[in-house]
């Protein structure tokens, strides 16, 4: 069982670097499962920092996993059923072979015991390595999930990738 650890420091660097790896990994053949944030995505006006767009691994399509809330609301700004939309997306491809399983972050949702967590088992299950972003607050329920047993890589994109080819040598 293989799991990559990402928890770097700064706002979107953990989605930056799993982003990125993964791209590099797609162009260099690899079949990948899983989520990635859309980095590129042009925010319209008004909108919050922390709006959000996932792609879906292996293909192309394009998921808006957050929602707007309306001026002054403090509340948590994932959409529920778009989440549930991303996982469905991501479950439905992992019927077909794949050399990494990605997922940009164990949220608050995966830490309630929801979300990407059947995602993951199925991969870990059959063998395939998995790369994910954790936060400091997700990483006690993710650590629990996991039985401790993911490894923590360097916030560096040439070592996560260093990892992943790895990975997908020994799967």
């Amino acid at each position: 069982m293989k799991i990559g650890i990402v928890s770097a420091e700064g706002r979107g660097e953990t989605d930056r670097l799993i982003s990125e790896t993964a791209s590099t990994l797609v162009a260099e053949g690899a079949t990948l499962s899983g989520i990635v944030k859309v980095l590129d995505e042009v925010q319209p006006e008004g909108s919050h920092h922390c709006d959000m767009s996932v792609r879906v691994l292996p293909g192309d399509e394009t998921i808006r996993i957050t929602q707007s809330l309306g001026d002054g609301s403090a509340g948590c700004r994932l959409n529920p059923t778009a989440i549930t939309e991303a996982v469905a997306a991501v479950e439905r491809g992992a019927a077909a072979q794949t050399d990494l399983f990605v997922l940009n972050k164990f949220g608050p949702v995966e830490a309630e015991g929801r979300g990407f967590r059947s995602a993951i088992a199925q991969a870990l299950e059959t063998g395939v390595p998995v790369l994910v972003g954790v936060t400091p607050g997700t990483r006690p329920a993710f650590d629990a999930f996991t039985a401790d047993v993911g490894e923590v890589l360097a916030a560096d994109k040439a070592d996560i990738l260093a990892w992943c080819r790895d990975a997908m040598k020994q799967a």
